[in-house]
């Protein structure tokens, strides 16, 4: 039986059963809604090495629920804890560490990308893309993707469902945006991830800022940003595991061989899905950098001592070695915390990139793809684009119009008449005491209430108002 498998080795499933799946009816509106024994975990996914077992993955709901209060007020105000005392960048970047909740995981990655920002100041941009036909050079190539981007999962693994027709419409927009650009294939697990948490819209606006600000170059043709950072990747590794970078300076295996798909999928095909998700509030939230130090600590965790090497004395075996990473390594708790401990800054980033950008200017020439300038991460991002205050307010993702009702003049006149009447009523009797008044209304709520428990009540409409807007999850 023939094994289908991710550049990294990661098992994705076999021939047999992916002919299964997609030969069958296994995807339909009706059946992804309960109508069959289908069993999915709590991300979507019915099978594959990124299904979760549910073990130690589970937060308290009451912690929960408070980091879900914490992060409505924060987007309810961002910019003032983007843009104030960095005691407060350093507060959101501390509850990115914990982990986003999943119910405004959606909202937050577009807040913290910029993408919410983009899209209000381009109103109408993507559905006038979307209408666009586009270049049919890259919709073949799109359209032959579509069925490879995470088929076990629920949003993607029918042919022609909803989830690969938004992921085609998502990246044929943006072969428009960007026409000298075009389509890589390393866009398409980047364009299905964002759909997992959000609509096609803020996820073409969330795919855009990624391409734009925080991996600039690296869907471009000649691929020269991704090698130039796999070079950053092998010089950072000389500090951090001296012994890794000497093996693999030993055996000649340039860093292109196994970062590649780790760096240009951010880690979308290569961890758990729960590492996955926390990888990425924090990459949203410091930029790549986040990147680096996930490729280092598992190369440090695979290769960083004389014991480990000694399985791998040659060039096939590491890179075996590489594409099978042991599934500790990846665990999110142990991850998450290798990588915030990890000695490895934004400045050592920039100092290095100069200094390989000399060396590749001296060896290659001139860099063929005149990219932007690399931002790290959301204060960056916001410092350098300030949007205004209009720019970061939530519109409600639903909206229900009251139908209009017509009537006639004869009606119209009885209905005066019986309200003037109501009114004669009740200048001639006073209306009985309400022993309970409603704090709905505000006279009374002043009143009765306190004016921090008054204060407290508008709060939480508010509160309540943005929960019911997340519509994402």
């Amino acid at each position: 039986m023939a094994k289908l498998q991710s550049g990294n080795g990661v098992q994705r499933g076999t021939v047999e059963s992916l002919a299964e799946h997609e030969s069958s009816s296994l995807g339909s509106d009706s059946e992804l809604n309960g109508f069959t024994e289908i069993q999915t975990d709590k991300y979507g996914f019915i099978g594959g090495a990124q299904q979760s077992t549910g073990e130690n993955d589970n937060i308290p709901p009451d912690v929960l629920r408070q980091r879900e209060a914490k992060w409505l007020d924060m987007l309810n105000s961002w910019d003032k804890w983007m843009l104030s005392v960095s005691l407060i960048s350093l507060k959101v970047k501390l509850r990115c560490q914990k982990g986003i909740p999943p119910s405004l995981r959606g909202r937050a990655w577009l807040y913290l990308s910029g993408g919410k920002v983009k899209k209000e100041q381009n109103q109408g941009k993507f559905q006038e893309l979307d209408s666009q036909p586009g270049d049919p050079k890259w919709l073949d190539v799109i359209e032959r993707d579509l069925h490879r981007q995470f088929p076990f999962h629920e949003m993607f693994v029918s042919r022609g469902g909803h989830g690969q027709q938004d992921l085609f419409r998502v990246l044929k927009a943006y072969t428009l945006h960007r026409p000298e650009e075009g389509y890589c294939q390393a866009q398409a697990p980047i364009a299905a991830v964002l759909l997992m948490h959000m609509p096609a819209e803020d996820a073409f606006w969330g795919l855009v800022q990624i391409c734009e600000k925080y991996l600039p170059g690296y869907y471009s043709a000649g691929l020269e940003a991704i090698q130039l950072d796999g070079e950053i990747l092998f010089a950072l590794l000389k500090r951090v595991a001296p012994v890794a970078h000497r093996h693999l300076k030993k055996y000649k295996i340039d860093p292109i061989l196994y970062m590649t798909e780790w760096f240009m999928c951010a880690f979308s095909r290569t961890l758990p899905w729960a590492s996955v998700l926390r990888m990425w509030d924090m990459f949203f939230c410091e930029g790549v950098k986040i990147v680096f130090r996930v490729g280092l600590v598992l190369l440090k965790c695979m290769l960083g001592s004389q014991e480990k090497l000694k399985a791998c004395q040659g060039q096939y075996e590491t890179m075996e070695l590489l594409r099978s990473i042991e599934p500790r390594y990846m665990q999110e708790a142990f991850l998450v915390q290798e990588v915030i401990e990890l000695p490895v800054s934004e400045r050592d980033i920039e100092k290095e990139h100069l200094f390989q950008l000399r060396r590749w200017k001296e060896t290659n020439g001139e860099l063929h793809c005149k990219s932007p300038p690399r931002m790290h991460g959301a204060k960056a991002i916001i410092a350098a684009e300030p949007p205004s205050r209009q720019d970061l307010k939530q519109n409600p993702t639903i909206i229900v119009e009251v139908p209009q009702t017509t009537e006639s003049k004869t009606e119209k006149g009885k209905k005066a008449k019986s309200n003037m009447q109501k009114k004669t009523d009740m200048k001639n009797t006073s209306p009985p005491l309400n022993p309970y008044p409603l704090p709905s209304d505000p006279a009374l709520a002043s009143d009765t209430l306190a004016p921090s428990e008054s204060q407290h009540l508008q709060g939480s409409n508010q509160s309540l108002s943005s929960t019911e807007n997340d519509t994402y999850l």
